[in-house]
């Protein structure tokens, strides 16, 4: 109840659960406790693990990410794959959040090998991006160095308007699977569509659906399939 109310909502997909990103002070001496109270050879590999999810904290916080969503499926050969979904809102350049985005999906439909794909959302007008980028990963640094490992990553982009029209809510995704790509694309896409602006607690209104299946062919129906 000590919480503010959110402004937009979404649905989790199968898979993922929500990052903390202002954990208490308490968990975080908690979690250093435990870390210490390891076994050395132990020790070593849960502290950088730790020193890892303290930099993604700070990094997120810095950037003004709102939510964080951590995911682990299996991959064709039943290993762990991983993922992170993030939502964040950004002020639109000249406070004109839409037009912003149909420029931008004009560009897309213009122009298609920019990368930029415009999608008919149910919260309105997005644009999908996506590309391979090399970023730093968790582990010892490579032999001869002082530098963090790098790994090659698929990083997709969902954006959108919000109400008001001065800001833009950001979705983005990253996986190192980069050859899963095509599936957490549509992943990513699945919970754009599950993006709204309006409260799913309010009562609805007349003209609305109250019980049974949605339509077949309608973006219910769509995420109800992608999400089970």
């Amino acid at each position: 109840m000590t919480e503010p109310k959110p402004d937009f909502w979404y649905l989790i997909p199968h898979g993922y659960v929500p990052l903390d990103l202002n954990p208490p002070l308490e968990q975080i001496e908690s979690l250093v406790r435990q870390v210490l109270s390891l076994p050395d050879e132990q020790r070593d590999r849960a502290e950088r693990v730790l020193r890892f999810y303290t930099g993604i904290i700070t990094s997120m916080n810095a950037q003004d990410v709102r939510v964080c969503l951590f995911g682990m499926h299996p991959d064709d050969q039943g290993d762990p794959t991983f993922s992170v979904v993030t939502f964040s809102t950004v002020q639109a350049s000249g406070g004109h959040a839409k037009l912003v985005i149909a420029g931008m999906a004009g560009t897309a439909a213009d122009s298609p090998e920019e990368g930029l794909r415009p999608l008919e959302l149910p919260a309105g007008l997005g644009l999908l991006t996506e590309e391979m980028r090399s970023m730093p990963a968790p582990g010892p640094p490579p032999e001869g160095s002082d530098d963090p490992p790098v790994e090659t990553v698929w990083q997709g982009t969902v954006a959108l308007t919000c109400p008001g029209n001065s800001d833009i809510l950001v979705l983005q995704m990253v996986t190192p699977a980069v050859d899963l790509a095509d599936h957490y694309r549509d992943i990513l896409i699945g919970v754009a569509h599950t993006v709204s602006f309006t409260d799913p607690s309010l009562p609805e209104t007349a003209g609305d659906a109250t019980d049974g299946d949605p339509e077949p062919g309608s973006v219910a129906a769509m995420v109800r399939s992608d999400f089970g």
